[in-house]
């Protein structure tokens, strides 16, 4: 009797977890899938590198503009309804792609999903606050590794669909069939999630970001290097292994494919591994240590031991990438505070990853390999542990005396 009302109970969380996997394997599929069709979308947009390097840029800029419409839509709409709209954003602009080569559509097509994935993502730790208080590490792992594999299938898939399909705008716009998918599921899991109650003091206000605390300010650090490593990895981990470790394309490729799904299942089990209960200072410095080797090792030394550099990368930044999403949720006091957390953090965050591949790159160019660029990624790894070291060993925003902070208004 006690197990199967057990499982009755279990249900709702599920079906509750399973949205956020689908709504977070959303998140990605828009920017991921542009990589592998560079090439073709530069020939028949007669774009140079740099131009065409805007359909990335674009977007991850737009999420961190437009991460304030997240609180604006959660304090209107509730946290249930936010995130439905950040997903039904991302869906017609992404079908939107369909209607052709033309660079000012797609480039505009990529600024609104941004502007999508910034009101869905920002939500997200927000509702995990709100619904899964008591797992905040292990769920937030379950839709980070929705997030990952998102990303990992669009850029897989995307190529050999715009060679089904006999078109590249017609492989980016298919992604809206995800996302069609991802809006049916979330909003079957209305229930489940049981967010309405939680829809006015819950979701982030729209002013008073926390500017003036210093816990929220150690989050956005970590947030932005985080983000800055991950697309650096997307844009010039298999370029590295091509140029400077001698493997064909299609190696380097799979090598990719290989640290993405390490990071994928990382983002489950390395908070499954730690427990809700420990200190969250202790798996971010593990991993962020983890990172820092296995970049620094695939600058300094790339075709030395390369499957040991890419499982340090794949452990590492897979463990961290969650780790630090579930930060506003960790530290936050309520779902409101987190949310405010995460808004904050996405706006630099996003900015600072916008940029930091172009960084490689023009270090890449000055110097003539990724030598140097990787080495001083690994160090950015590295120096995380100084905000790492400073946060709160408990649970809520706490200052220096271990007092909840003041935040301001």
């Amino acid at each position: 009797m006690t197990h199967a009302s057990s499982r009755v109970d279990a249900a709702p969380a599920v079906l509750g977890a399973a949205a956020l996997f689908v709504a977070a394997a959303n998140l990605r599929p828009a920017i991921a899938a542009v990589s592998p069709l560079m090439d073709r979308i530069r020939a028949d947009l007669d774009l140079p590198a740099t131009a065409a390097a805007l359909l990335t840029t674009v977007p991850t800029l737009a999420m961190g503009v437009c991460a304030p419409l997240a609180a604006v839509a959660g304090r209107r709409f509730g946290l249930h309804r936010g995130v439905l709209l950040g997903l039904a954003v991302i869906t017609v602009a992404t079908a939107a792609r369909a209607a052709g080569p033309s660079t000012w559509v797609q480039l505009s097509c990529a600024a609104v999903v941004g502007a999508g994935i910034a009101i869905a993502q920002t939500l997200l730790p927000a509702v995990v606050k709100s619904r899964f208080a008591g797992r905040v590490g292990l769920v937030t792992g379950v839709y980070t590794a929705g997030l990952g594999l998102g990303g990992a299938v669009a850029a897989g898939v995307s190529a050999p669909l715009a060679d089904a399909l006999g078109s590249w705008p017609g492989a980016l716009a298919s992604w809206a069939v995800l996302a069609v998918a991802g809006m049916v599921l979330w909003s079957a899991a209305r229930g489940p999630l049981d967010l309405d109650g939680a829809a006015a003091g819950s979701a982030p206000a729209p002013r008073g970001l926390p500017w003036r605390s210093g816990t929220a300010w150690r989050v956005t650090a970590l947030a932005a290097a985080n983000s800055a490593l991950y697309y650096c990895e997307l844009a010039w981990v298999a370029p590295l292994l091509h140029d400077d470790a001698d493997h064909t394309p299609a190696a380097a490729g799979a090598l990719l494919t290989v640290m993405i799904s390490i990071q994928v299942a990382a983002m489950v089990a390395v908070p499954a591994l730690l427990g809700e209960k420990r200190d969250p200072r202790i798996g971010l410095a593990l991993t962020a240590a983890l990172t820092a080797v296995g970049l620094a090792g695939l600058g300094l030394a790339p075709t030395a031991v390369t499957w040991l550099w890419i499982a340090l990368v794949g452990v590492g930044h897979g463990g961290l990438f969650t780790l630090v999403l579930a930060l506003p949720a960790v530290v936050g006091r309520d779902s409101a505070e987190a949310g405010r957390f995460s808004a904050m953090a996405f706006i630099v965050g996003y900015g600072c990853a916008a940029l930091a591949p172009v960084l490689v790159g023009i270090l890449r160019d000055a110097a003539g390999d990724f030598r140097m660029a990787f080495a001083l990624l690994g160090g950015l790894a590295a120096t995380l542990l100084l905000p790492i070291s400073l946060l709160h060993g408990r649970r809520g925003a706490t200052g220096r005396d271990g007092a909840p902070e003041r935040q301001a208004s």
